[in-house]
């Protein structure tokens, strides 16, 4: 190491984030795990053609440069955590009507329409708002239920996409499915069981929750961990101790009650010589 890398390294003081300091410090790894997955993978090019390799070459002009893929800067409203875009979002951008007039900014917004999803593993339909990606995505994943438990929480990006894929993962991981039908509920089971080997039952519990609720819940588990647990001994012991108390008593008023000292009948206290 060089005495430049070594001043670096030196001098280096770390950003501040919410894992370093805080609840978000005592957060459990499940839910770090999870938040990795949707917040910092990389997610499927929508927007753009990815290109492979480091460099590409144009046939025309037999020029090699560099292979460069950015992705497109994208807006997420608040309406796109109420649906499933299936990777789309708002582009905010600049467009031309023709090659003289000066650019204008411009917003294209992905085709928005309702529609209703089966849940096989919830046997639940939904009214969800989708795009025409998200139809075609559970069209070749042949349903809802695998798209969801296939596509990982970057893709779907939404909450309401992560949350239903959490129930569905609980319902499985509990085998709480089908209730009233056993030979269903094998069936279904046995049909999606492979995905539950991508997470252990405690991350699934941490699985699609927003960073505000991974707060409260590990709030509300601290708070009830706390809580002192007084063993029965403890309270079987001071029971005794007061019946013994109480015991102790009444065979000293007893004792007090048969003693014949305290019938006399002349003052012990008097002065003798008066008498």
């Amino acid at each position: 190491m060089s005495l430049k890398q070594f001043s670096q390294r030196l001098y280096y003081m770390p950003k501040p984030s919410r894992w370093s300091k805080g609840i978000g410090a005592e957060l459990p790894q499940e839910y770090k795990k999870f938040w990795r997955e949707w917040k910092l993978q990389e997610p499927t090019a929508v927007h753009y053609i990815k290109q492979e390799g480091k460099y590409v070459r144009n046939e025309a002009t037999e020029e090699v440069r560099p292979v460069q893929n950015i992705p497109i800067p994208l807006l997420y409203p608040k309406e796109f955590h109420q649906g499933i875009w299936g990777g789309e979002a708002i582009i905010q951008g600049f467009k031309k009507k023709h090659i003289y007039a000066r650019r204008a900014p411009h917003f294209w917004f992905p085709s928005l329409k309702k529609s209703v999803v089966y849940s096989e593993v919830l046997d639940k339909y939904m009214s969800v708002i989708v795009t025409n990606r998200t139809i075609d995505l559970i069209n070749e994943h042949y349903g809802f239920d695998h798209y969801l438990l296939k596509t990982p929480a970057c893709d779907l990006k939404s909450e309401l996409a992560l949350k239903i894929k959490r129930q569905i993962l609980l319902t499985l991981a509990d085998k709480t499915l089908y209730p009233t039908d056993p030979n269903k509920r094998e069936e279904i089971y046995a049909k999606y069981k492979e995905y539950l080997t991508a997470y252990t039952r405690e991350e699934i519990e941490w699985y699609g929750l927003t960073y505000n609720e991974a707060c409260k819940k590990w709030i509300n588990q601290k708070q009830a961990s706390n809580q002192e647990v007084k063993p029965l001994k403890l309270q079987y012991r001071s029971e005794l101790i007061e019946k013994l108390k109480e015991e102790e008593i009444k065979v000293a008023e007893e004792i007090v009650a048969k003693s014949p000292v305290w019938k006399l009948k002349w003052n012990p206290f008097a002065n003798s010589k008066s008498d």
